[in-house]
């Protein structure tokens, strides 16, 4: 397979969460092409392919979709996040498995997902079923440059949890003349902004709170208003930190409102949760680099507060020994940037990384 080729097709039609439709007729046409096993999703875009049969079965999550961004002055769909190459590596890796399917002792399955940008995609597969008899799952992710630089290599990607709360300070709006009328909304959220600011896990425990958005108020400057709608952002590296933080932010905007006499309400949305990482995948992903990349590529596990659906899996499915692979690609300036590079050297990298992996549990 021409890995290059391959992306550059990627690349060039890139398409938003749950919309992956050129996207998902490319690889299904390129893996029927190598007569290779493939299941589209029934409900929704993605795929998988597989080869070989039997147990233990082995799979690789690729996920498919790009963001929604500005390029250039123009809104547009724009793979800055790397999934199209995670998509190419994937394709290598069943590309090259194909021709020794006759020796692989079980089966190999890639999960073409979509959504991951959206953060639920993963549990939309899950749904499917496509991971329930998975004993080992494998991810692959590209590294900023400041993080891995190109040929080094991690074997596994701890992401941190992350959720999102979207909430209103309800009451109503007086005369500007009055102010003792009624309760500033503004002043309520100001209050909340430095309460949060004040919430505190261990220093040992990466974690942030943060408001991210704040609107109140309308086009009369005369109008003090009551009404107010919010936004928190809330990350932590493990997902018990995380619904403690939860639990402290709750407990702050629950008392402010008693403060204020104003009523506080909203919900909490978007969890995606931190790694689940199984130390024996962890450990297969190391041996795979060492065999394929050299000892001397083999870096640390990566901590990031970044996050991804790919952990939905473990969590959902808890057999499931999961872990994801990170790549060094000296990509600059950095990940969702509209104007993300990579060295396209880390393709074949990948692949050869992914295919050992998935060998040292097939051919034992």
């Amino acid at each position: 397979m021409d890995l290059i080729k391959t992306f550059e097709a990627l690349h060039s039609i890139p398409e938003v969460s749950f919309q992956e439709v050129k996207t998902t007729d490319y690889l299904e046409t390129l893996l029927k092409a190598q007569n290779i096993d493939v299941v589209r999703f029934p409900n929704h875009t993605g795929l998988t392919a597989q080869i070989g049969s039997g147990k233990p079965v082995v799979g690789i999550r690729a996920d498919i979709d790009a963001l929604w961004q500005e390029v250039d002055g123009k809104m547009q769909a724009n793979h800055s996040c790397g999934h199209d190459a995670h998509m190419t590596i994937g394709l290598g890796v069943l590309s090259a498995l194909k021709k020794e399917e006759a020796s692989l002792k079980g089966t190999v399955r890639c999960l073409f997902q979509p959504a991951e940008e959206q953060g639920n995609g993963s549990l939309s597969v899950i749904k499917t079923g496509a991971a329930d008899d998975l004993d080992f799952l494998f991810g692959v992710h590209l590294r900023p440059k400041e993080e891995l630089p190109l040929g080094q290599s991690a074997p596994s990607l701890r992401h941190g949890a992350a959720i999102f709360f979207e909430g209103k300070i309800q009451g109503d709006d007086f005369h500007g003349a009055r102010p003792h009328q009624g309760v500033n909304a503004i002043d309520v959220g100001m209050m909340l902004q430095q309460q949060l600011n004040r919430l505190r896990l261990s220093p040992m425990l990466p974690h942030s709170i943060k408001m991210t958005k704040f609107m109140a108020g309308g086009k009369s400057p005369n109008i003090i208003p009551g009404t107010a709608s919010f936004s928190i952002d809330a990350r932590a590296q493990t997902n018990g930190d995380l619904k403690g933080l939860q639990t402290l932010a709750q407990q702050c905007m629950d008392s402010i409102g008693s403060v204020y006499g104003v009523k506080i309400e909203g919900s909490w949305i978007d969890f995606t949760p931190g790694a689940e990482v199984s130390s024996e995948a962890e450990d297969i992903l190391a041996y795979a680099i060492r065999q394929t990349q050299g000892t001397d590529m083999l870096a640390e596990p990566i901590i990031t507060p970044g996050s991804d659906d790919f952990h939905f899996y473990t969590i959902e499915r808890p057999h499931l020994k999961a872990s994801m692979l990170a790549l060094g690609a000296d990509l600059s300036p950095g990940l969702h940037h509209p104007k993300m590079t990579f060295d396209h050297s880390c393709l074949q990298q990948g692949v050869d990384i992914l295919t050992c992996a998935v060998k040292k549990v097939l051919k034992p």
